[in-house]
């Protein structure tokens, strides 16, 4: 009973700046609370199956992409931007890049790849149903049409975009070549500039009218840019492995006061809305940012509000414009008045930020304009 007395009366000294912190990160604070607490903190266990690197991606499908992305030009002379990454993110929503299935060196992926018979049903979130056009010759059936392959096209789509990706004479929407030249070929339309977000993010509606699914694909093309240096080439080593050690968290729960410079880890109770992360091995939003910049060997505050006192400061009223990869971005109540600081990110490019944002929530991408009161940022690198 007197040691949790005690405990009360050091959770009391911070009660204050606790009130600050409803969202995300500022209780880490009490990682101050000393060994007892930090004894219950597991060792970390690195990145999560099927992170930002290449490694997720089967080998025979990373050379379909790769050769897709080269070969496309030739079928769509206009299109520019293409980049394996896109491709990469859109196989992985659609199939996990065949995982699970064997891909033979001229690319046939066994067992075939089906969706869900779009007969109107409701299953896989079918509501109308979808007529024959293929008389079952790639879908399997003749009554009705399903998706077919890594990249899901109906056969009426690959009947106007298949190609013959690996020289065979015969464009086969199961073989892994075929198939990412085809999707190229569908997202490159009449000619897109795929370098540009707005064409980018229009080819994907193309391909999946959702934002979900656009929100998605983004990020995993993202993920997998950052985590190769694709398109990062303007910025240094250091910055690139800030980035890649975000970025291979994403999906990690998010933890009340879990993570730190070796990876994620147990958190402690209890968040101001009364979440506990004592139980859930992850990172909070500052813990995250502490544990990609030690990668880099670089040691930060373990708060956010700390974290902002560090490197040179981007104040909030030259807007997100000026923000670097590699930059960390700040959120606060009172914005202007670093004392209020509840919450921080990685700023990646093009407007997304490596972000762990709330509990009850994973490690992801999100728009930097996604939480409220921008309060500017830092750059230490």
């Amino acid at each position: 009973m007197k040691r949790t007395g005690r405990r009360l009366r050091r959770w009391k000294c911070v009660t204050v700046l606790l009130l600050f912190a409803a969202t995300c990160c500022t209780a880490s604070l009490i990682g101050a609370l000393g060994a007892g607490i930090a004894a219950q903190s597991a060792a970390s266990d690195g990145g999560i199956a099927g992170g930002g690197t290449a490694a997720d991606i089967p080998a025979r499908m990373l050379t379909a992409y790769q050769t897709a992305a080269r070969q496309v030009s030739k079928r769509v002379p206009g299109c520019r931007g293409m980049r394996w990454p896109v491709l990469a993110a859109i196989a992985k929503v659609e199939s996990n890049h065949a995982t699970g299935r064997t891909i033979t060196a001229r690319g046939d992926i066994r067992p075939k790849i089906y969706g869900v018979l779009l007969n109107g049903s409701g299953a896989g979130g079918n509501t109308s149903a979808v007529a024959d056009t293929d008389h079952g010759r790639w879908d399997g059936t003749a009554t009705g049409e399903r998706a077919v392959g890594p990249f899901q096209f109906l056969p009426a789509t690959w009947a106007s975009i298949g190609a013959d990706g690996n020289g065979d004479k015969t464009a086969d929407p199961h073989n892994a070549d075929d198939a990412a030249l085809g999707a190229a070929v569908y997202l490159c339309g009449n000619g897109r500039n795929l370098g540009r977000r707005a064409q980018l993010e229009a080819a994907l509606r193309q391909y999946n009218n959702s934002s979900a699914y656009v929100a998605n694909v983004l990020g995993w093309i993202d993920q997998y840019t950052a985590a190769n240096g694709t398109g990062l080439a303007n910025t240094s080593e250091k910055v690139r492995t800030v980035l890649q050690a975000a970025l291979a968290q994403r999906g990690v729960p998010y933890s009340w006061g879990g993570g730190n410079a070796g990876g994620r880890s147990y958190g402690i109770c209890c968040s101001p809305s009364g979440k506990s992360g004592a139980h859930i091995k992850g990172f909070d939003c500052s813990g995250l940012t502490v544990y990609a910049y030690a990668q880099a060997g670089i040691r930060l505050p373990r708060t956010a509000a700390a974290q902002a006192g560090t490197g040179h400061r981007i104040p909030a009223h030259l807007g997100t414009t000026v923000l670097e990869p590699g930059d960390l971005v700040f959120y606060a109540y009172a914005p202007g008045r670093d004392a209020t600081i509840y919450h921080v990110g990685i700023y990646l490019g093009n407007g997304q930020m490596a972000n762990a944002p709330r509990p009850g929530a994973v490690v992801r991408l999100d728009a930097v304009d996604a939480m409220s009161g921008y309060a500017g940022g830092t750059r230490l690198l």
